[in-house]
């Protein structure tokens, strides 16, 4: 039931057929094999860079072989103090000053409606 069945390969070629049209199929196909081969290069040659990295030594690998001296090493924090009591003290809660609201009349706003009647003109 759930599978790739011929008639849905066959439905699909017949929607490419009348979105692109049988001459641009061919220029496209072309295309995605170029593009296709450009990839293949490209990730051959990231192989053999890393080839040839991983025999070569790196500064890192050169550096690692050296101890590091005790000037460059940061010093390490004393132990925390333990906390006798975890539980966290209750705060007093903040003072909210209260400002009086002074009410504010506002005019209604103004809406200019032509009257009934000949505009003049």
């Amino acid at each position: 039931m759930g599978g790739l069945q011929p008639w849905h390969i066959i439905l699909i070629v017949v929607v490419f057929l009348l979105l692109f049209g049988g001459k641009k199929l061919p220029d496209a196909a072309r295309g995605l094999g170029r593009s296709l081969r450009i990839l293949k290069s490209e990730v051959g040659a990231m192989h053999e860079d890393d080839g040839t990295k991983a025999k070569t030594p790196t500064e890192t690998d050169a550096t690692s072989a050296v101890p590091t001296p005790p000037s460059q090493i940061a010093p390490v924090p004393l132990a925390q103090p333990v906390v006798t009591n975890p539980v966290a003290q209750p705060t007093p809660a903040p003072v909210v000053q209260q400002v009086p609201v002074v009410p504010t009349t506002v005019a209604p706003p103004v809406i200019n409606v032509p009257a009934n009647g000949p505009h003049a003109g």
